[in-house]
């Protein structure tokens, strides 16, 4: 006959089969007539004796029951849905649930004891101020070779305010809570947040010591020694900075000096720096920090090629005086000619620069040099074609109504030749392309011609050594192609 194993509040928890043992909490129960059951019963004592001690919780739990957590050395009962410490207080970072009033928890995020009232846990202490941590914390710290380091912490709302320590040292980078709340180095005695490395120094928030102190090591990361002092040896301060004549020296390798020169009373600013220059600088309406010009050991020289001016259309200096002038002006007097300077003239007057009058054109007695010879070869006259004829291609006169030549043929009487840089152009104002009359210019012949042999006019102005009655000129050089080129000849047209 099966056993019906009741609760101690008369519910029945399972029921055992003869000859079966049942699991279903973690003790065993036996079913009548099971053979061996002995090893069983006495288990089932040694798991009550001991609280069923384990680092692991009982997997079949039923409420009531009793568990000794051998990982934390407590003893919890079962509540029907959690694990629950007897004695002590539960141990978490984080707030438990399913506690009772006056139940405490440890948080050992934080090092601090709280109470539950039945809503909210209450702190007990180390206290606070508002809902986050509130205290002097002794702490352990690792430094950048990992050894441990004391210091106290000002934490105020979870904030750390400030750190005293005994030594100066750098923290390692796995202090992670300090380095997120601006520490990188700590130094000796106290230090604030946000002081780091990176600002030499200097806090970079408004955290400050507020009060009188009655000396400092430095003002802004910068040692007091730095600093000008006032009535101390001959610097003085009064409504201007008083120097000596020696002047001051700016920058690390005092590179620039402001002084008075020898004569007493002459300003000097000079680069002491060899192969140093000086560089003035301004900067716009616009905010922008502009580089003008530039003092070098030859003289001064502007910033960009071609960018900045000397004067302005308002504001005109007087006189410049300079011994040479390179370079374009938009104004001029006079120009030099030798030893004179002349002035410039539209008409033909002695001793004056000619310059073209209101209709272009240029008065003058004479012109003599380079114009009274021409630097080209042919004698060449505008006539009108059906379109942009190629250099060379030789022409005859046409009968079309619209223009007066066109290539010539074999059967053409051709009156000339393209030309490319005549020396003389007649009708110049005309319509039309210049053709060379005489002289020697480039033809273009197809197959090859030997110097002295005459090329004829054969098809769409092209010549060749085929004798036709459209004579062109003769060749004054050879050419072995048989393909089309430009051949220098004579014209014999």
């Amino acid at each position: 006959m099966a056993y019906a194993i009741d609760r101690y509040n008369n519910t029945l928890l399972t029921t055992v089969e003869d000859g079966t043992v049942d699991q279903t909490t973690d003790l065993k129960f036996i079913g009548k007539n099971y053979a061996g059951y002995g090893e069983i019963q006495n288990e089932n004592f040694l798991f009550l004796l001991e609280n069923f001690s384990g680092a692991n919780q009982p997997s079949r739990p039923i409420s009531g029951q009793v568990w000794f957590d051998s990982g934390v050395s407590k003893l919890k009962f079962y509540d029907g849905a959690k694990w629950r410490t007897t004695g002590g207080a539960e141990i978490g970072i984080t707030q438990p649930t399913g506690l009772a009033i006056g139940d405490f928890w440890w948080d050992s995020g934080n090092d601090q004891l709280y109470v539950y009232n039945g809503t909210v846990f209450v702190l007990i202490g180390p206290q606070n101020a508002g809902e986050g941590v509130t205290q002097m914390q002794s702490l352990e710290v690792l430094d950048t070779t990992s050894a441990t380091r004391g210091i106290i912490a000002s934490v105020i709302e979870d904030e750390t305010l400030f750190v005293v320590s005994p030594i100066q040292f750098d923290l390692n980078a796995s202090q992670t809570a300090l380095i997120a709340q601006g520490y990188d180095r700590i130094n000796k005695g106290i230090t604030l947040r946000n002081t780091k490395l990176a600002t030499a120094g200097v806090t970079s928030t408004a955290d400050r010591f507020h009060g009188t102190a009655t000396n400092a090591e430095k003002l802004g990361g910068i040692a007091a020694a730095n600093f000008i002092q006032t009535g101390a040896g001959n610097t003085v301060f009064t409504s201007a900075l008083e120097v000596p004549d020696a002047g001051i020296l700016i920058g690390d390798s005092n590179d620039l000096q402001v002084k008075i020169d020898t004569d007493g009373y002459t300003g000097v600013i000079q680069n002491t720096t060899t192969n140093g220059d000086i560089k003035l600088k301004v900067t716009s309406a616009a905010g922008a920090l502009t580089h003008v010009s530039t003092v070098v050991p030859t003289g001064i020289v502007p910033a960009v090629d071609n960018t900045f001016s000397l004067g302005s259309a308002a504001l005109s200096f007087s006189n410049v005086h300079a011994v040479a002038f390179t370079g374009e002006a938009s104004k001029a007097a006079t120009m030099r000619v030798g030893t004179d300077f002349r002035s410039a003239s539209a008409s033909a007057t002695n001793n004056t620069v000619a310059v073209r009058d209101a209709t272009g054109n240029i008065a003058a007695t004479l012109f003599q040099g380079v114009a009274t010879q021409a630097r080209y070869a042919d004698l060449a006259e505008k006539y009108t074609t059906s379109e942009e004829l190629i250099p060379g291609t030789a022409v005859a006169v046409c009968d079309h109504p619209d223009h007066e030549v066109e290539p010539a043929i074999t059967s053409s009487h051709c009156i000339g030749v393209v030309s490319t840089d005549p020396a003389y152009m007649m009708n110049s104002e005309a319509d039309g392309q210049y053709i060379g009359l005489k002289g020697r210019l480039p033809v273009r012949v197809k197959g090859p011609v030997t110097k002295g042999q005459a090329v004829y006019a054969w098809a769409d102005g092209v010549s060749s050594t085929v004798a036709t009655t459209a004579m062109v000129g003769i060749a004054l050089e050879s050419n072995d192609s048989e393909e089309e080129k430009l051949v220098e000849c004579v014209l014999k047209v």
